[in-house]
Parts: structure tokens; C-alpha cells; sequence
């Protein structure tokens, strides 16, 4: 029986965290990293400042997933949770990516985080965009064809957003 833990990423699952973000950007069709992106772009991506990184094991043993986590914005904005995902491309397909979202949310939620808002989901990711309205979220807009796809040219991307508490019950701004 496979088995899949989530847990924060060190320094240590660094090497198999860049593997995976090399294969999927190099495909041109989900992420706007372009292929050249440096070793230490996506390290800054995934460890800097006010990021939190948390990845997916199979069995103990294989880096097959990550996302991060942080505030979509600061200050008046913080309320807020941002996060980014990645799937190895040989564990897509499986539920790898359901188990990252819904262990997101969860850590958003006991974070204190009120909503979560994706900025930049390509429209012809869907997987993604079908994964994301399952777990809660909705399309609240559309920036018209502002991603470049390596095969389609130039498409859509959507801003999804769902509130994470109802906000009848929110502190006081």
C-alpha cells in the first residue's frame, strides 16, 4: 500500500524539489517560471522570506509533491493565504495534488488565514482548475490571455478565491 506524508520541506529535500520544478516548467504549460530559471530563483521561490514549504513523501522515501504557503498580501492583505503547487509529472493523477490542497487549507485555516486566493491559475490547466472548484474554490476573475503557452500560444488565467471562515465570524478589521 503506498502511503503519502506531508510534512515541511528542509534543505535537505532541496535537490528533489528543483528536479521536479524543472520538469514541469520546462513543459511551458502551467507555470510562468521560464526554463532557464536558476537553481537559485527556485530556491528563493520556495525558501525566502515569509515562505513556508511543505512537501509530499511517497513510502518514506520519494519527493513527489510540494507547495508553499504565505500571504497573498501584506499587511491589510494578510488576512489573506497565497500558496503554490507542483505535482511531479510521474505522480500526477493519483491524488497527490488533493492531498497537498486539502493539507493547505487545513494549515490556512489554523494559521489563522480567513481566505486563500490563487493569482494565477493557467485556464488550460484543467486538472488544476477542476481540483481547485472540487476543494472550494471559485473563479472570481479572468485576465484574458496573460499567460504565453509553450503549444497554445496565448491563454487565459484565472484568479480563484474561497473563504476559509465565514466572515460573519472574522475579528474585527
Amino acid at each position: 500500500m503506498k502511503e503519502i506524508a506531508i510534512r515541511p520541506a528542509t534543505e535537505a529535500d532541496f535537490g528533489a524539489m528543483w528536479e521536479i520544478f524543472q520538469e514541469l516548467i520546462v513543459s511551458g504549460d502551467t507555470y510562468y517560471f521560464a526554463a532557464d530559471t536558476s537553481r537559485e530563483d527556485c530556491h528563493a521561490y520556495w525558501f525566502g522570506p515569509g515562505v513556508q514549504s511543505f512537501v509530499a513523501i511517497l513510502n518514506n522515501e520519494r519527493l513527489v509533491g510540494m507547495y508553499r504557503l504565505m500571504a497573498n498580501q501584506r499587511d491589510r492583505g494578510a488576512h489573506v493565504a497565497n500558496a503554490s503547487f507542483m505535482v511531479s509529472p510521474a505522480a500526477q493523477g493519483v491524488g497527490v495534488g488533493k492531498l497537498l490542497g486539502i493539507d493547505c487549507l487545513d494549515r490556512a485555516r489554523v494559521q489563522g488565514y480567513l481566505a486563500m486566493q490563487f493569482n494565477y491559475v493557467v485556464s488550460s490547466n484543467m486538472p488544476a482548475v477542476l481540483l481547485w472548484k472540487k476543494l472550494g474554490f471559485s473563479i472570481v476573475g479572468t485576465l484574458p490571455r496573460a499567460y504565453r503557452h509553450q503549444y497554445l500560444g496565448y491563454v487565459d488565467v484565472y484568479v480563484m478565491y474561497q473563504l476559509l471562515e465565514d466572515p460573519t465570524h472574522w475579528p474585527d478589521a
